[in-house]
């Protein structure tokens, strides 16, 4: 006689599907900050029942992606000006020292990726496609940033970055790019020249100078 054997579980698969998607979709800056979110909306998004979004919802509300009100009104945070400063200095902190640990083990094809990222990202500023700046700007910096060799303190910047997406988003329509940030042109010329203090102060500027204009 032969047993029936039982589907296998798919609930944490889509539960981590629509975690994945979601958290990108929220770093990048596709969603605006203080944009509300439901259960529903999401499983109909991703086409998954209410246990995956709402187990997806947990995760995010717990890496301060996403907030929950005492209603139960789940959003992308509208960060205030201390919260920006907050962030702004742990990405100085983070992300400086991360460069640091990188440029011993920099290379000549990491140089030359990051200028291959600098090519995409000249290609969406002139599109003026907001999501794709912010997509390829982060690529650049966690290129650089793996070459640390570092994974917990990736993941801290990586959880700083999440926080801020859709402030960065808001922050695209201030800075009005209409070229690479100079800083980038700096980090890979620090990079070339094995400079540590050029390095370390083209990445602070780098990561903390747009987001002061958000602070009024």
């Amino acid at each position: 006689m032969l047993m029936q054997t039982r589907p296998p579980d798919t609930a944490p698969a889509a539960h981590d599907r629509v975690y994945r998607a979601l958290r990108g979709q929220i770093m990048h800056g596709e969603i605006p900050p203080g944009e509300a979110l439901t259960l529903r909306g999401i499983g109909k998004q991703f086409d998954v029942s209410m246990t995956p979004a709402r187990e997806a919802v947990r995760r995010l509300v717990a890496e301060g992606a996403l907030t929950l009100s005492a209603s139960g009104r789940v959003a992308t945070p509208e960060l205030s000006n201390d919260r920006i400063e907050e962030l702004a200095a742990l990405r100085a902190l983070i992300e400086v020292e991360l460069s640091s640990r990188a440029l011993p083990r920099a290379h000549l094809a990491l140089i030359d990726r990051l200028q291959a990222i600098n090519g995409t990202i000249a290609e969406v500023i002139a599109k003026r496609d907001a999501v794709g700046y912010i997509r390829a700007n982060l690529e650049f910096h966690r290129t650089l940033y793996l070459r640390a060799q570092a994974p917990a303190m990736l993941a801290m910047a990586e959880t700083v970055w999440l926080q801020l997406g859709p402030t960065m988003r808001k922050l695209y329509g201030r800075l009005n790019r209409t070229e690479v940030p100079s800083n980038h042109r700096l980090i890979v010329a620090a990079l070339r020249a094995g400079d540590e203090p050029g390095l370390r102060l083209a990445v602070r500027t780098d990561v903390t100078q747009g987001l002061k204009m958000l602070v009024v």
